[in-house]
């Protein structure tokens, strides 16, 4: 894991609204109308979501959420690293983390929707180093030409950890 520390984070906090701004600016400006599925800071408060933040000395540098969909389902939410930091692998670290809590919490499957616009090929090649593989439209997400979707047992033992 690149230095730093993964934490529980409220999603509320000055600092973090501001990277969640960027992300939703960023998520939004690369998606057609009506195909972002981004979530804001008063959707990031559901009690069905824990929100991280990964911090280097204090310094916000990438932020993820973990969202349970069913006893043994989960989705990844809102990961996005700041740009300065991103290279450093922070959003592997948040990656894992969250597959980790979902193991935790007795998750077999965690999944996630991401856009299929070239803007958003990164994200989709961190999840697939990260053991995702394509999948069909899940929990309330209908098929769209704009939204890759991706998931991956929690144990899978094909999947990086």
């Amino acid at each position: 894991m690149p230095d730093g520390e993964i934490a529980i984070d409220d999603p509320r906090a000055a600092d973090v609204r501001v990277l969640l701004e960027r992300h939703l600016t960023s998520s939004r400006g690369n998606s057609p109308p009506g195909a972002d599925h981004a979530l804001d800071v008063d959707e990031l408060v559901d009690p069905t979501i824990t929100f991280f933040s990964f911090r280097r000395d204090g310094e916000l540098q990438g932020v993820g959420a973990l969202k349970i969909l069913s006893a043994d389902h989960a989705e990844l939410k809102s990961m996005h690293t700041a740009e300065a930091a991103r290279g450093r692998g922070i959003g592997r670290a948040m990656v894992d983390h969250l597959v980790g809590l979902a193991r935790a919490r007795g998750i077999s499957r965690v999944s996630i929707e991401t856009g299929s616009q070239p803007a958003f090929a990164p994200a989709r090649a961190l999840y697939a180093s990260a053991g995702f593989q394509p999948c069909d439209a899940f929990g309330d997400y209908e098929p769209s030409p704009n939204s890759a979707f991706m998931t991956r047992l929690v144990d899978d033992p094909g999947a990086q950890p």
